[in-house]
């Protein structure tokens, strides 16, 4: 059975996006803090006979980050969807708010991807996926969102970097930009987002998928 290690699982995009491919036959590894959340996430998939397991780890703490996927073992499918969600302005935020926001943004989504890339490359096949978003496509979209802008750009530029570095080893990088706010229309349920990450992992047309066009 195929794997797909969701880091950032919760109740908007991650579960879904672990809903999503359980529903293709992957096994779902749920990766987040809080054990108590994951494990009712889980339970939530087997009522529905899909099958699923979790991990728990910190996405801002690489040490923690790097133990939790050396246990889980490298999957088929990494999705990296870890997101420190904080508003603030570019002419405002502390150096300590940008480095906080940086380390789960971008540092973690990294730190992930190295983690997994050595095994995919030595099996010739694998994915990893990011989670993106209109910021990372549109950085002045909304002022009051600076560092989430900053990093989603900077995620877009990691993702597009590893496909170019891995385009003939089998291994596939890509990201799924949101444009949009995540449960706020019928076409931006997370039901139907998750669908563009199966889309990308499954097409592999280009590395980037912005949903909705």
């Amino acid at each position: 059975m195929k794997t797909v290690v969701v880091i950032g699982a919760g109740k908007g995009m991650g579960n879904a996006i672990a809903r999503r491919f359980a529903r293709e036959g992957f096994k779902a590894v749920l990766v987040a803090r809080r054990r108590e959340a994951l494990e009712a996430a889980v339970a939530e998939l087997a009522k529905d006979g899909l099958a699923a397991s979790c991990e728990t780890a910190d996405a801002s703490d690489a040490n923690s980050l790097a133990e939790a996927i050396d246990r889980i073992g490298t999957p088929d499918v990494l999705v990296y969807n870890a997101a420190f969600m904080a508003g603030g302005k570019a002419s405002e935020l502390t150096p300590d708010e940008m480095v906080a926001h940086f380390k789960t943004d971008v540092v973690g989504a990294q730190i992930a991807a190295k983690c997994v890339i050595p095994a995919m490359r030595e099996r010739g096949a694998g994915a990893i996926i990011f989670t993106g978003g209109l910021f990372g496509v549109h950085p002045s979209a909304d002022a009051n969102f600076a560092c989430m802008s900053m990093d989603k750009s900077a995620l877009r530029a990691l993702a597009l970097m590893l496909n170019s570095e891995l385009k003939d080893t089998g291994v596939f990088a890509g990201i799924v930009n949101i444009m949009g706010v995540v449960g706020s229309e019928e076409r931006l349920s997370p039901e139907r987002v998750s669908d563009a990450y199966w889309e990308l992992y499954s097409k592999r047309l280009d590395f980037e998928i912005c949903y909705p066009q």
